[in-house]
């Protein structure tokens, strides 16, 4: 039997759309975390479908054990997106930390980042998006006392849009909506110009072409 588990009921409800698409019988169900809360647990009571994950790279308690997965190009970015889903975000603010130096230096920021306990997930991660998608992120760890170290691999500015349009390559694709409609602004060109500026371009904008007001 193969399972996910998450405090978001979204994320199992989509996953089992797709496991009803695939013919695989599924259930959720529903257990206290004993801290007041709930979380949910999607199962697959399918044992093909279990040796498969196994020979693809997924192991039992895969959070310090995951590495390299087989996973085939045509279906990286679909993964790629599931990961963002379950262990990623799409983080977008408005900096205004110069705002005292000038008052028009505000800038929205645009994160995408994914999260894992295993180093060579990440690694792996991050050479299969740079070899598919032609882009290189960066990797940090955090470390606390007594806990396992997690590492982080972030995409920012025009890396991140890329890669938005990238992952959500059609409007119908599986996905958490939460998450694609803090990225939805950014997936398609966010301004107009007919040429470049002098100095660095703008994220996001399309230059050398009439605009569309």
């Amino acid at each position: 039997m193969a399972d996910t588990c998450r405090s978001d009921l979204r994320m199992p409800t989509c996953s089992r759309r797709c496991a009803n698409v695939s013919g695989l019988a599924n259930r959720i169900s529903v257990t206290s975390n004993r801290r007041g809360g709930w979380y949910y647990t999607l199962q697959w009571a399918d044992r093909a479908f279990y040796i498969w994950l196994v020979q693809i790279g997924l192991t039992p308690a895969k959070s310090l054990t995951l590495g390299p997965l087989t996973i085939p190009d045509e279906y990286f970015v679909d993964f790629f997106r599931g990961c963002v889903d379950g262990d990623g975000s799409v983080l977008v603010y408005t900096d205004r930390y110069h705002v005292p130096k000038k008052q028009n230096y505000i800038y929205e920021r645009l994160y995408v980042s994914i999260v894992s306990a295993s180093r060579a997930f990440i690694e792996w991660l991050h050479a299969s998006i740079s070899r598919l998608a032609g882009e290189s992120g960066s990797i940090t760890t955090k470390r606390k006392p007594g806990a396992n170290p997690l590492w982080k691999l972030c995409y920012a500015k025009a890396k991140s849009i890329h890669l938005l349009r990238w992952m959500y390559y059609a409007p119908d694709v599986p996905c958490l909506q939460r998450k694609r409609m803090k990225a939805q602004r950014f997936l398609s060109p966010l301004g107009f110009a007919p040429c470049r500026p002098a100095g660095r371009p703008r994220v996001g904008w399309l230059y050398n072409t009439t605009s569309r007001a």
